[in-house]
This record gives structure tokens, sequence and C-alpha cells, in this order.
């Protein structure tokens, strides 16, 4: 039944990841890639990554593909500007796309991999969210009110001074 579900995430995130780039309207493009970011963080809970999982959630997710769609459903109308959707240089991509993907595939080759062990790995959100709530209190609030400012700053930049 693991393999199975391995097998449906995977064949999930790269149908979805295709779509993505072969998709012709920008809109289906976002849609699918909501699903290969899905699946992204599929793949990590089967790496027993639960924080990189969460991470994959909440900011790719919640926030950086919400943000792309609200610019795509909100530009929609916009018809003065001529965007044209053309690969100049597909021979070259699909060239460096060749070399990397056999590149992979003879590392992937030559790795010894580990036998799995029957043993489940400790989970890793308990001790991170740990040390951001003690050990690291102070720099992740200074971090966090640096990223306030440039809110505030970006929003006073783009707002209309008439």
């Amino acid at each position: 039944m693991e393999d199975l579900a391995f097998g449906l995430i995977v064949a999930i995130t790269l149908g979805s990841a295709f779509m993505v780039v072969q998709g012709k309207q920008l809109l289906y493009s976002a849609i699918a890639l909501l699903f290969t970011l899905f699946g992204v963080a599929g793949l990590y809970i089967f790496m027993w990554a639960d924080f990189m999982a969460g991470v994959q959630i909440v900011i790719y997710i919640g926030g950086i593909l919400v943000l792309l769609i609200f610019g795509i459903m909100l530009t929609n109308k916009i018809t003065s500007v001529n965007i044209s959707h053309t690969s100049l240089q597909r021979g070259a991509g699909v060239l460096v796309a060749l070399s990397v993907l056999s590149f992979l595939v003879v590392m992937i080759g030559r790795t010894p991999w580990l036998e799995k062990t029957a043993l489940e790995p400790a989970q890793t959100a308990d001790g991170i969210g740990m040390l951001l709530m003690m050990e690291y209190l102070l720099p992740f609030e200074v971090a966090s009110l640096l990223l306030l400012g440039a809110l505030i700053g970006a929003a006073m930049l783009s707002r209309n001074v008439d």
C-alpha cells in the first residue's frame, strides 16, 4: 500500500509539473502548480521531513501560490499589453535538460543506497519549534520585524500619490 501511495504521489507531481510547463493559459498552469507543490509536500512526508512538508504547504502553497493566482486574476483584464508565450531556444533547452537528466541518471546509478530500516526516524518539527521558541527567539523576532518593515516600505512605495 505504501508503494502504491508513493507511486500515485509521484505520478500526480510529475503530471502536474508537465501541465505547468506545457499549459497555454496562465491560470491553469498556476492551478497545476498547486498540485505539483502538494505532491512535493507528499514526497517530503515520505522522506520523514515533516517540517519541510509543513513549510512547503504554508509558505509555497499558502503564500506564494495564492499571491501568484491573485496577480493573475487582477491583471487578467489588461488588454494593452501583448504577452507572447513563445520558446525561442527550445532546442538549447532540450539539450540542457537531457544533459542534466543523463547526469542525474548516472549519479543515481553510482550511488550506494542504504537499505530501509524498520525504525521510524524522530520527528523534526518538534525540535525545530523548540529551538525557534527558546534558543533562537530573539533572532526570529528580529527577522520578523525586518520583514514587517520591508512590507510596510513596499506598501508605501506602491501606493498612488495624488
